[in-house]
């Protein structure tokens, strides 16, 4: 299903399949499992890349090392408010990164804004999410 919604666009760049055993990692390394949405999409593809290497789903890889990385930095303790209950799994490719909120358990996609610490909801399911930025003119489509 993701691969084919995908290859309806352009310029867009699967990878091989996550592993099971990958995604259990990443659920174990971050306390919290992964939306059934994105676990799926991993199965099928471990990431998605667009125009210009922008990675609108990071591999599975990515999304243990930079959600480890944004919970556990001092700095970003004092600076944004806490992460832990959102899960990132891709950017825009200028510092803006789209996440699940994971506590409550949501489908729903939100993008945080690294500049102002914002955090706005932009898509009500991974689909429609992949539909929107797959879709933009490489535009920030989310503002």
């Amino acid at each position: 299903m993701w691969r084919e919604l995908a290859s309806e666009f352009t310029d867009v760049e699967l990878q091989d399949p996550a592993t099971p055993d990958s995604l259990t990692v990443v659920e174990e390394q971050l306390g919290q499992p992964l939306p059934e949405a994105l676990r799926q999409l991993l199965l099928e593809t471990d990431g998605i890349k667009a125009d210009y290497g922008t990675e609108v789903v990071w591999a599975a890889e990515k999304i243990l090392e930079e959600n480890r990385s944004v919970r556990s930095n001092e700095e970003f303790r004092s600076l944004y408010m806490p992460f832990d209950a959102l899960m990132f799994f891709g950017d825009n490719g200028g510092g803006d990164q789209f996440a699940f909120v994971r506590t409550p358990d949501r489908a729903d996609v939100f993008v945080w804004d690294h500049e102002t610490d914002s955090r706005i909801w932009v898509a009500p399911s991974l689909k429609q999410y992949l539909r929107n930025t797959l879709g933009s003119d490489g535009d920030d489509w989310y503002r």
